[in-house]
């Protein structure tokens, strides 16, 4: 099999597991808070950025009249797949005005200005470089009138894993580590900032917040789950160093988890964001700064971002279609199982006992 075959496997499989594994737990609970009371006007347009592998998409198709359009755009073809498959599978419903084409919304969306009545992107938002960049830039395609949601995790989400991580990094003196996790948390925006992007934009609205916790039997189950494996856990693995660094604060994090529940369920919550804003007509509020998508230092930005997977999935959808050939390895490689306090039959590296 060529490496290109395998890459092939290897995107189509990771595009199943989100969907069979990984939207149910993740994706579906905040697409229900964008679908929550949610209308396409007769005839109306409406933009999926970021659709994934079809939901909310199914969902809004459902609620189109006829002379209705849907776009729906992704990175991923092999998410896109998925999606059609799903279309297709609605019969008659399926041919009603639904077009998927494989985008990106980085650096900017292709669309001309004023085209849309409804744009929407379910957990997208939050992997764009700047949120506030990417809220303009979704409100520039929509109509005077028109309206945009957006999902996103919200500060305090993964909070009781992200504790017990600051505590291990604490009390094993790794500071360097320590400040990589206060800039990772710090990522999650607050309600205050997505209130001000939304301004920024010129969308009239609010955001509204919930929350929903993910229960898990044991650090193991915790740590590979795909919602975590294919998401955070990257990230997590980047903050605590490379090589035996990492291996051994990762010891001392499933020690953490597995002293403190002591058999019982590792809980932890996530906090759901949806805004919700129509576009009003005017220039941006003066009291904003004016950041123009085309600038040389937004478009570095954008090319400077981390597009390995796994992708993060705390903040939108996987990335399937970025593997890299040197990521396209045999499943029963060490590299799959690189966490050594994971490992069946590893014991735990001595030299952690002179700490």
């Amino acid at each position: 099999m060529t490496v290109q075959q395998k890459r092939t496997l290897k995107v189509e499989k990771l595009a199943r597991i989100y969907d069979e594994e990984i939207a149910p737990v993740w994706g579906a609970r905040f697409g229900k808070m964008l679908l929550r009371n949610l209308s396409v006007p007769p005839r109306g347009q409406v933009l999926d950025i970021s659709c994934g592998t079809g939901y909310p998409t199914v969902e809004i198709l459902r609620r189109m009249s006829d002379g209705s359009r849907l776009i729906a755009i992704d990175a991923s073809s092999a998410m896109l797949d998925v999606a059609r498959r799903k279309i297709a599978d609605l019969g008659p419903l399926g041919k009603k005005g639904v077009f998927f084409r494989t985008e990106s919304a980085v650096p900017k969306l292709s669309f001309a200005d004023d085209v849309y009545d409804l744009v929407v992107c379910n957990l997208g938002l939050s992997e764009m470089p700047s949120i506030e960049i990417a809220l303009r830039d979704f409100a520039r395609v929509t109509k005077i009138g028109g309206e945009v949601r957006c999902t996103l995790p919200l500060a305090g989400t993964f909070q009781e894993f992200h504790d017990l991580y600051r505590e291990v990094l604490i009390k094993h003196d790794k500071h360097e580590a320590l400040d990589r996790l206060d800039r990772h948390i710090a990522g999650y925006p607050t309600i205050d900032h997505v209130e001000r992007c939304l301004k920024s934009a010129n969308l009239a609205g609010d955001i509204e917040a919930e929350e929903f916790t993910l229960l898990f039997k044991s650090s193991r189950e915790f740590f590979f789950a795909p919602v975590i494996e294919y998401g955070p856990l990257s990230e997590w693995k980047d903050i605590a160093g490379n090589g035996q660094e990492m291996q051994d604060v990762f010891w001392y994090i499933k020690e953490a988890i597995d002293a403190y529940f002591d058999g019982r369920p590792f809980q932890v919550t996530v906090k759901a964001g949806c805004l919700m804003g129509r576009k009003v007509p005017g220039a941006p509020f003066e009291d904003e700064i004016e950041l123009d998508l085309d600038a040389p230092l937004v478009e570095e930005m954008y090319e400077e971002m981390d597009t390995d997977l796994p992708r993060r999935l705390a903040v939108g959808s996987v990335r399937v279609d970025e593997v890299a050939e040197e990521d396209v390895i045999d499943e029963d490689s060490p590299e799959e199982h690189d966490l050594d306090a994971f490992i069946e039959g590893k014991k735990r590296p001595s030299h952690l006992d002179e700490d």
